[in-house]
């Protein structure tokens, strides 16, 4: 990023590489919109070659990414009527489990991409940073311009409510 801040703009390439899978899967998260989403990821790097100046070196450029992302995401929100469902990926379910198993992680996994669409958004985002993308805590915190510490309460507070959700599909009582 030094580099493309530098004014070396073919460097935006390698950036792009590295991390367009990732935003566009937090994206897809966010919208559940194919389209959607890859729409964001190429406003988030014209975003960046555009906003280069106000890249810090001392900070994290995936926190710097994310927020790019985060503010990309509010203008397109706040253009569209938000959408509550969650995108339908492999990534919640095992193919090496028995063909019962299977089903059953099928089931689950539907319910908890159902319970997470039931959250609010900025509930669902926080999960979604920390859980599917991965971020570190220090780096959730930047993007959301809080303290490490809020972070961890959102997250621990988005999970109980996920988990109340979650039981509350499956006819069950959360203890």
């Amino acid at each position: 990023m030094l580099e493309v801040r530098a004014g070396n703009i073919a460097r935006l390439e390698v950036l792009f590489d590295r991390h367009h899978k990732a935003l566009f899967g937090y994206f897809m998260h966010q919208t559940s919109n194919r389209a959607a989403s890859e729409d964001l990821v190429q406003d988030v790097f014209f975003r960046i070659l555009k906003y280069r100046h106000t890249y810090q070196p001392e900070t994290s450029f995936r926190a710097w990414m994310y927020q790019v992302g985060r503010n990309a995401h509010a203008d397109h929100a706040s253009r569209r009527k938000p959408e509550v469902a969650m995108p339908d990926d492999a990534a919640f379910t095992s193919a090496e489990t028995p063909a019962d198993r299977q089903m059953q992680n099928r089931e689950e996994a539907d319910m908890v991409r159902r319970a997470l669409a039931l959250l609010p958004p900025e509930k669902r985002e926080v999960l979604v940073m920390s859980r599917f993308l991965g971020l570190k805590y220090d780096e959730i915190a930047a993007i959301l311009k809080c303290e490490v510490g809020t972070v961890k309460v959102r997250v621990y507070r988005a999970l109980r409510e996920l988990g109340d959700r979650f039981f509350a599909l499956g006819g069950e009582r959360a203890s």
